[in-house]
Parts: structure tokens; C-alpha cells; sequence
């Protein structure tokens, strides 16, 4: 950034909620099937079909506004009118003066507090292809092709105010609202698949003011990585703009991975979309009871898991990384349960990037650390019977004791230990004499003769004891 400037960022963010079936049918809601089998004549707008509101899709809403501290209020869909080949109707159902979630806020690790304007309920659009263009878009492209499962799908769109002052600071918003999303189950909020996507509205302004000037929107932005570079980019873009003498106009641009925004059109206000409510949906509002029962079914989230995993002694990067991949959970309870905290923390951090492993029960977890500080188990042997654990978690055969019974895992005798170390010392007299003298770090001539002895199934921890014991007797 140029000196005397300052980036004022607002996100808006798009996300699929984790339903069954769409926003107003019963077509299914799912990703990667084949085109245009998920559909029904809600989805595609024919004459006399009607919408019905999904009851799910509204709790999972208000779910997520209460994590982000909203208002929970009453609501009115409405009709937002443009057209496009992916909206089968020429409108879409939308919240626009009245949304289900307002005046929140969501305060993001490092210290910043970031203003929550409003978070809707919306159908999402359907997707076009084209075919031959650059990037995919339109421009110089000879074809197109339009699938509708997508068309209907629920959508909460979570609009942030414009306190952002960074890319930084805006990538640690997606990260850590992201985080809430999976914690709640809202949403499984896949950038690279499109169930999460992120607009940025960016400008400049002198340093110190608290003005507001010309924004350009940047859409569909689906990495973190790119809405880093993308608001870099277009904050300096202002900014030699502004030097420059001239100014940025308002319009929505597109971010190319060739490190450039481009312009698409020019930005859209309200009136030209010619809002006005769905005569065919009442208005919503639920009452106090309702959002009580969404309140109690939530579970922990990020922000108090990370404070517990700190609790237990857990470096702030760790707890980030266990949060992210959903493992708080079964992290927190294994401790409870009286497994070593450091122990586990390090199998959640190093040997649970696995697929399932969030499916772990916590008594499985806590057994393994268990057999594994007991020294019943090396950690070589704790890792690999980890993996296996994490391959049967949704079967409910995770049970770690059988898993190395199957593995042939079985605690090497104090007495057979003992001999291989006596003969790991005869055979490497001169690494002895080292170690005696105070040199920790030939240890591993030791354990690592022990280790090729056993083929890897001797305790590291144990052979270095018994090391030190032999030294000091």
C-alpha cells in the first residue's frame, strides 16, 4: 500500500446451506450430480407451480445469525428481477429490506470486531458454462451451457460492514466464519466447489478519515488465496487512480488468476433489480420459542473451543488447525476422558489431516493416547493405527485395542527391550563414550539400531530411559 492510504473492505458471502432438498421444492440438494436431473417445475419456474419455504433452511439461518450475534427478526421474500440464462423464472426469490438476521457483529482472532449488516435467505442460481471464452466467461466465447440442479438451492448470504482494513484481516474473516459454519453444520462451505463464495467490495481513503468512497464489487471470489490478491490489487488500483488525478467508477469487476481485475458491468443499485414481495410465500417470523429450540441445539463454537484448547496448554496455531478441521470436539473430550493433552494434541495436529477423522469418537481417541503414553503402543504404531481408526470411524469400528490386535501390535517385554539395548551400546562403543560425556544427540545411534532390530515396533521414548539409565548407574 502506498503511504497516507488506508483499505476500507466489506465482504459479502455466499453460502449453500446443508440441506436435503432446495429452498422452495423437494428436488435434491447436491453437489456433482449429473446435469439437470435435480429438478422439479418449482426449480424451473413453469407456469402454476408454487414455492414452499424449507423449514431446515430457515433454522440453519438463524442458527447462524445467532452465532453471529443478530437479531433474529421477522422476514418478507421478495422478487429480484433480472435476467439471466441460469434463472429459469427472470427473478430470483430473495430477502431485500427485511432479512431474517440483522445487526450482528463477529470478532475475529487477532483482536478486530467486524460489524454484521444483515444475513439472508435466498435461492441460488443455476450455472452457465461457456464454451471456448476466456476463463470461462462470456467474452469471445462460441457457446454455452446451462445445468439447473443448482437452481433453488438454499443460500444465506452474510453481509459484513465495511470495517475491514486489510487483506489480512479479511481472509481471517472468511476463515474463522467458515469455521462457525462447519461447527454448526450450516453449510460444508467448499470454496473450491462453490458452496461458499465471497464478493469483496473494495475502496480507498486517506489515512485517518472515516469517509466512504467510490467501491468497486469483486465477484465470486473462490480461494482465500485470490481474495487476498484480489484486494490488494484493486486498493492499489484506487489508489493510482486517485493519484492520478482521475477516480474509480462503481461497477463490478471479475479477478483473473493472471493477477488483474477486469471490468464486467456497472454496478447495479436496488431499482434497477424492481424489487417487490412474493405473493406466493408469506411473510416469515419466527417466534420466541422457535429460536430458543435453534438456540439449545447449538453446539460450542470456535471462539470457546480455541479458548478450552488454550486452557489445555495448546499453541494458538495448533488450536486454529484442530477448530479448522472440526476436531475440537473430540480433541476437548479425549482430554476430559484423562488422555494426555500434549499427546493428543500433536496426533490432531500431525496425523488427523485424514478424511473421517472428525467422526473419531471420543473414547476411541482417548484409548489410543492411553495405550500409546502406557507405552502398550510406540508412536510409529499409534499412527498407524490412527489411520485405520479414521478409515472405520463411520462404521463404528474404531476401537484402537483391536486394531492393533489385527496389526500384531503387542508391547515388546521390558527384559527383550533391555538386551537390544545392551547390544545397540556393545556395537557402537565410540557413540557410548559421546553419550556419557554429555552428547544428548547420539542417542539416536542407539534408538536408531533398536529401531532397525524391531523393524520399528520398539518404544523410542523407552529405549532413550533406558539409555539414560545405564549413563547415571
Amino acid at each position: 500500500m502506498t503511504a497516507g492510504w488506508e483499505t476500507v473492505v466489506g465482504l459479502e458471502v455466499h453460502v449453500e446451506l446443508a440441506t436435503d432438498t432446495k429452498l422452495f421444492s423437494a428436488a435434491p440438494s447436491r453437489f456433482g450430480d449429473e446435469p439437470n436431473t435435480n429438478v422439479t417445475p418449482v426449480c424451473l419456474g413453469l407456469p402454476g407451480s408454487l414455492p414452499v419455504l424449507n423449514r431446515r433452511a430457515v433454522e440453519l439461518a438463524m442458527a447462524v445469525g445467532l452465532a453471529l450475534n443478530c437479531e433474529i427478526r421477522p422476514s418478507v421474500f421478495h422478487r429480484k428481477n433480472y435476467f439471466y440464462p441460469d434463472m429459469p423464472k427472470d427473478y430470483q426469490v430473495s430477502q431485500y429490506d427485511q432479512p431474517i438476521c440483522s445487526d450482528g457483529w463477529l470478532d475475529v482472532p487477532g483482536g478486530s470486531r467486524v460489524g454484521i449488516e444483515r444475513a439472508h435467505l435466498e435461492e441460488d442460481a443455476g450455472k452457465t458454462t461457456h464454451l471456448g471464452g476466456a476463463d470461462g466467461r462470456i467474452h469471445g466465447a462460441v457457446g454455452a451451457l446451462v445445468d439447473y440442479n443448482r437452481a433453488g438451492t438454499p443460500l444465506l448470504e452474510i453481509v459484513s460492514r465495511p470495517d475491514i482494513g486489510s487483506a489480512a484481516e479479511a481472509s481471517a474473516y472468511v476463515e474463522e466464519l467458515r469455521a462457525i459454519l462447519l461447527t454448526l453444520g450450516a453449510s460444508d462451505a467448499r470454496l473450491e466447489e462453490g458452496s461458499m463464495r465471497v464478493d469483496a467490495n473494495i475502496s480507498v481513503r486517506p489515512a485517518g478519515s472515516d469517509e466512504l468512497r467510490t467501491r468497486c464489487e469483486v465477484k465470486n471470489l473462490n480461494s482465500l488465496r485470490s481474495l487476498r490478491n484480489a484486494i490488494d490489487y484493486e486498493a492499489q488500483r484506487h489508489i493510482e487512480l486517485y493519484a492520478a488525478g482521475d477516480a474509480p467508477v462503481q461497477e463490478t469487476r471479475h479477478w483473473s488468476e493472471d493477477g488483474r481485475t477486469h471490468s464486467l458491468r456497472s454496478k447495479e443499485e436496488a431499482d434497477d433489480y424492481r424489487y417487490f414481495p412474493e405473493p406466493d410465500l408469506v411473510p416469515l417470523a419466527p417466534d420466541d420459542e422457535w429460536v430458543d429450540e435453534v438456540r439449545a441445539a447449538m453446539p460450542e463454537l470456535p471462539a470457546s473451543q480455541r479458548a478450552r484448547l488454550h486452557e489445555c496448554g495448546t499453541e494458538p496455531e495448533d488450536a486454529q488447525i484442530i477448530v479448522g478441521r472440526g476436531l475440537a470436539p473430540v480433541v476437548l473430550g479425549a482430554v476430559e476422558a484423562g488422555a494426555d493433552a500434549k499427546r493428543t494434541v500433536t496426533h490432531a495436529v500431525q496425523n488427523l489431516a485424514l478424511d473421517g477423522a472428525e467422526l473419531l469418537g471420543i473414547d476411541h481417541l482417548a484409548s489410543l493416547v492411553q495405550m500409546e503414553t502406557s507405552g502398550q503402543l510406540t508412536a510409529t504404531q499409534a499412527k498407524a493405527v490412527l489411520g485405520i481408526m479414521c478409515e472405520r470411524a463411520a462404521a463404528g469400528t474404531a476401537d484402537p485395542a483391536a486394531i492393533a490386535a489385527e496389526l500384531g501390535f503387542e508391547a515388546m517385554a521390558a527384559d527383550e527391550l533391555e538386551a537390544l539395548v545392551d547390544q545397540a551400546i556393545a556395537d557402537n562403543p565410540e557413540a557410548w563414550e559421546k553419550f556419557c560425556a554429555g552428547e544428548a544427540k547420539v542417542a539416536g545411534v542407539f534408538v536408531g539400531a533398536v529401531m532397525k532390530a524391531t523393524r520399528g515396533q520398539a518404544d523410542g521414548q523407552a529405549v532413550t530411559q533406558l539409555l539414560v539409565q545405564r549413563r547415571d548407574a
